[in-house]
């Protein structure tokens, strides 16, 4: 069974158990017990090794992926605090006075996910816990807040040359080629990330939902924002807390943050800032940002006493509670994708690639799109994905050669790696734009579904379209004009526009 299409049949099996029973965390488990079948040959004593030593006792010791953990566990307690110290209230209210509209709401969410680059983990988390009791406040679905935080997570990252993405593309770019500058390169034919990004725009300006997402959206505006969602409790404030006392944490945050990754990319042992950004380590860096964060926080809480310090301890457990779900989806995730590894997923993709190389060269950046799709979404992850095509990209079309079919490829590679990652309910950024959005992890993926699937055909369009002519400006343009146009029809076919009229009330 290695290297062949069995190495993918356990994530594929944990996704459709998920979608059709709804229960993610016995979908997983599902699949990871088929990878350990497939890589034992069905012995008892060689499954359980394999689920257990060399699956979830590794993932849980990775110091990568520790570290992520310890983030989410930090940034959970600074959210439990400023929920507690009242801030999150108050500037609900400030916005809940500014932002009068659901549109205003949701472009103020995609403006917000924008400014974010640096890292979607960092993204899905911040954006959801500041823009949760905007997007409330108007009626904004759960379910449609949590496609806003997951589409302006990967999508802005993979076309920000300062990310933590433009970091992880570099690094897997051969010996020789200057990464950074490949990923320049590859921006503008990076389809995928900016159709999804004028899609939400045009949803959002339009008031059209279609789809499970017009359900949500209408029971939203019923007054059920959260629908079948996890109804876990918030924390009530005890503080008298201002708009302050959330954008000041959420900035020092950011700095922090920022600063924590070119830290860890040696920023101040010499490097410059954009080598430091490249070099840079995102689990060690936002480990060191996020701890700094939540003591800078605490002492402005306990300093303004607007939170007594023995109130901040109590957010410790509350900030770590609100992070188990996804703490526990992350490591089963992680685990699978440990499984499709061990089957030798890699070498299955890479022969894919390379027997399709030789013939229809026109149409292989829309080809590598699609593998990239496949591979990203039944594996969970992007980084993989880059990691594994875009090298084989490289050596079938040598940068050195001068043809474009090699830059267009690379860029149809991380697209792909972006769409599925999007679309997949294995993904970490899809968990945790479900976490910063407190919406139930599989309405997300159901709900939002569609609306990626819609991109996702336009970009394979437009990448068959690049693949001839070779432009990005043009492909682009017949890109939009495609999406636009499947947007149009599906208004027409299915598409519902809500508007202030379908409230159940005025709030």
């Amino acid at each position: 069974m290695y290297g062949t299409f069995w190495a993918l049949l356990p994530p594929i099996v944990a996704i459709l158990l998920a979608l059709i029973t709804k229960e993610v965390y016995s979908s997983l488990f599902v699949g990871i017990i088929v990878g350990g079948l497939f890589y034992s040959g069905f012995s008892f004593e060689g499954t359980m090794n394999h689920i257990f030593s060399d699956g979830l006792i590794i993932v849980l010791s990775d110091p990568y992926n520790v570290g992520i953990i310890l983030f989410l566990v930090f940034l959970g307690i600074i959210v439990a605090m400023m929920n507690k110290a009242g801030g999150s209230a108050a500037f609900g209210q400030w916005a809940q006075k500014h932002i009068r509209t659901r549109v205003g709401a949701q472009l103020a969410t995609l403006l917000l996910g924008c400014l974010i680059f640096i890292d979607d983990y960092f993204n899905c988390l911040t954006v959801g816990s500041v823009m949760r009791p905007v997007t409330d406040s108007h009626k904004v679905s759960r379910a449609k807040l949590a496609y806003l935080i997951d589409s302006t997570a990967a999508p802005v990252c993979i076309i920000a040359p300062i990310s933590s993405w433009a970091a992880a593309v570099s690094a897997f770019a051969p010996e020789g080629t200057n990464g950074l500058m490949l990923f320049v390169k590859a921006i503008p034919y990076n389809y995928y990330a900016l159709l999804t990004i004028a899609m939400m725009v045009t949803l959002t300006v339009s008031r059209m939902e279609f789809g499970p997402m017009a359900l949500h959206e209408k029971l939203a505006l019923a007054g059920d924002i959260m629908a079948d969602s996890n109804k876990a409790a918030e924390t009530k404030p005890v503080g008298n807390g201002r708009v302050i006392d959330l954008i000041i944490p959420v900035f020092v945050l950011i700095a922090a943050c920022v600063t924590g990754m070119i830290y860890s990319g040696g920023f101040f042992s010499g490097e410059s800032f954009v080598d430091a950004f490249a070099n840079s380590d995102a689990s060690v860096g936002l480990v060191l940002g996020s701890f700094c964060g939540l003591v800078m926080t605490t002492v402005f809480y306990v300093v303004r006493k607007v939170l007594p310090f023995r109130k901040c301890m109590e957010c410790i457990t509350e900030g770590f509670s609100a992070m188990v779900p996804a703490i526990c989806i992350l490591a089963l995730a992680w685990t699978l994708k440990g499984m499709t590894d061990s089957l030798g997923a890699k070498e299955y993709v890479a022969g894919l690639v390379q027997n399709t190389a030789g013939s229809l060269l026109n149409f292989l950046p829309a080809i590598v799109f699609i593998i990239a799709c496949f591979l990203a979404f039944a594996t969970g992850t992007s980084w993989g994905t880059f990691g594994i095509l875009i090298p084989i990209c490289l050596h079938v079309f040598p940068l050195e050669s001068g043809n474009p079919v090699s830059i267009i490829c690379v860029s149809a590679c991380m697209a792909g790696a972006v769409c599925g990652d999007h679309c997949s309910p294995i993904s970490d950024t899809t968990i945790m734009s479900s976490a910063g959005a407190q919406c139930d992890h599989i309405i997300h993926v159901s709900t939002q579904l569609p609306y990626a699937m819609t991109a996702a055909v336009a970009s394979f369009i437009t990448y068959i379209i690049a693949g001839m002519i070779k432009n990005p400006a043009v492909s682009l343009i017949a890109g939009l004009a495609v999406l636009m146009g499947t947007l149009m029809i599906l208004r027409k076919v299915k598409g519902q526009i809500l508007t202030d009229a379908d409230r159940g009330s005025n709030g």
